[in-house]
């Protein structure tokens, strides 16, 4: 047993014998972790969760939150026994098989290449809003080109930009916060007021709740990613189990005590079909007038810019694991820059393939049935909840199987989270499972082609990834 998990202590040496840099202290995981899922992550979905909760967004939230403990509670225990920068894959990859490590690895490729998209494609609309003038396909490049040049300043310049980016979004809900204290405080209200967010007799079923927690469960999209920096943290085995839990944990009380405020203003009246997206910038506007409602808006787009940053961030550390490992080339995705000790080559190709996705999903918006925001939203949680689902059951296998660890934590944790990914996953809409399953299905053809080449070069068959993590 101590020999199979030695392999999870990984140098993190690619060809020319370069190191990833361990400089991440555990806070700064947190922060790059809070960036990335964003301080602010309920106020996009609010008005879908209020109108399919019936007005119960606090309580599907903290619902939610409860589900994805579970599923970051694996992400930890597997992040202890391979603390390596593939996160999922690696962890499907040595306790399961690697042929399904690598489809799990594939699926969360697609997750974090989609989510640079969405941040970019949210990011130029927002602009051609506050820059008429100045076309998307414009401002696409130049937003991608500001992930990648700050990207491959390395780790630390990423880090310290999470922390200034996190500090800002916190100021703006505390801002939010505060005006919503000054309209309720004195106002004479009841209890029953201030508890309805939780439990409204009127509207309450729990159907609807669950129905809503469901789709809260988006609010923790990224969480995950904090994974994918375990050979840049400092003392991987007990940091980044740590920051996780964290991440998580702060982003379900943070989002909660959000929604709560919002509730007490908006109450449980159904958003608008037209206005759902804009759902938590009109509660801001009846709180605040004009003003708030603006700062809301600027607080979304530099939520989204910090998230951009981080997704491409994550996303060239997994390419890397998977060049290293020999699942794509490894040339080209398994070497790293010898001075900033970060995968360039990577970083460079996800802001190609960010620029390329961007402009060609707006361009062919009205064939696809939405725009390119739209579009990579909905297709992004196909690849992460295929990775969470893939996650518990690498721990289930770890820890109840090999290590025969029988205790209700080790059995239940990993069975729990696996169950609800499922549930949510079975349940996205068409679009996803389209996208998502074409993306599935080409990776499992490029995979058994890389196998078959392996083999006739080789004599072996082990999914082209011959090498340890």
């Amino acid at each position: 047993m101590p020999d199979r998990h030695m392999s999870g202590t990984v140098s993190g040496a690619g060809e020319g014998g370069a190191m990833l840099n361990r400089s991440l202290s555990l806070w700064q995981l947190v922060l790059i972790g809070m960036v990335i899922v964003q301080p602010t992550a309920p106020m996009g979905i609010y008005g879908v969760i209020s109108n399919t909760a019936h007005g119960h967004v606090v309580t599907a939230i903290l619902i939610a939150m409860a589900a994805m403990l579970f599923t970051a509670v694996s992400y930890g225990r597997m992040a202890r026994l391979y603390p390596s920068a593939g996160s999922a894959y690696v962890y499907v990859r040595q306790e399961i098989h690697p042929a399904l490590g690598f489809v799990v690895g594939w699926a969360l490729l697609l997750d974090y290449l989609l989510n640079p998209l969405v941040c970019t494609a949210f990011c130029a609309k927002a602009m051609t809003n506050i820059v008429p003038g100045v076309p998307y396909y414009a401002w696409v490049p130049a937003f991608v080109g500001l992930f990648t040049l700050l990207n491959l300043r390395g780790v630390q310049t990423s880090a310290r930009l999470s922390g200034a980016m996190c500090g800002v979004l916190l100021l703006v809900v505390v801002v939010f916060l505060a005006f919503v204290w000054h309209r309720v405080a004195g106002a004479g209200h009841d209890a029953a007021f201030f508890w309805r967010p939780f439990h409204d007799p009127a509207s309450f079923r729990p159907d609807r709740v669950l129905a809503g927690a469901s789709v809260a469960v988006l609010t923790y999209i990224g969480f995950d990613a904090v994974s994918t920096l375990s050979e840049e943290a400092r003392d991987p085995r007990r940091a980044v189990m740590r920051a996780i839990m964290l991440v998580c944990l702060t982003t379900g009380l943070l989002s909660g005590l959000e929604v709560y405020a919002a509730q007490l203003v908006w109450g449980s009246a159904p958003f608008p079909a037209g206005n759902v997206e804009s759902a938590f910038a009109m509660v801001a506007g009846r709180l605040g007038g004009v003003a708030l409602f603006q700062m809301i808006n600027v607080a979304l787009l530099v939520a989204t810019v910090g998230s951009g940053l981080g997704s491409q961030l994550a996303a060239g550390r997994l390419l890397y694991s998977m060049g290293r490992a020999g699942a794509l080339p490894r040339r080209f995705f398994g070497t790293l820059d010898p001075v900033h000790r970060i995968p360039r080559n990577n970083i460079l190709a996800v802001g190609a393939v960010t620029v390329a996705g961007a402009e060609m999903m707006e361009a062919f918006a009205g064939r696809l049935g939405g725009d390119a925001f739209e579009i990579g939203a909905q297709a992004l949680n196909f690849g992460a909840f295929v990775a969470f689902m893939g996650v518990n059951a690498a721990a289930f296998a770890a820890y109840a199987i090999r290590q025969r660890r029988r205790s209700p934590g080790f059995v239940l944790t990993p069975l729990a989270g696996f169950a609800i990914c499922a549930f949510v996953w079975a349940h996205l809409n068409r679009t996803a499972l389209i996208v998502g399953g074409s993306w599935l299905a080409w990776g499992v053809v490029y995979g058994g082609w890389r196998t078959l080449a392996a083999r006739g070069r080789t004599g072996l068959g082990d999914m082209a990834v011959p090498e340890a993590e």
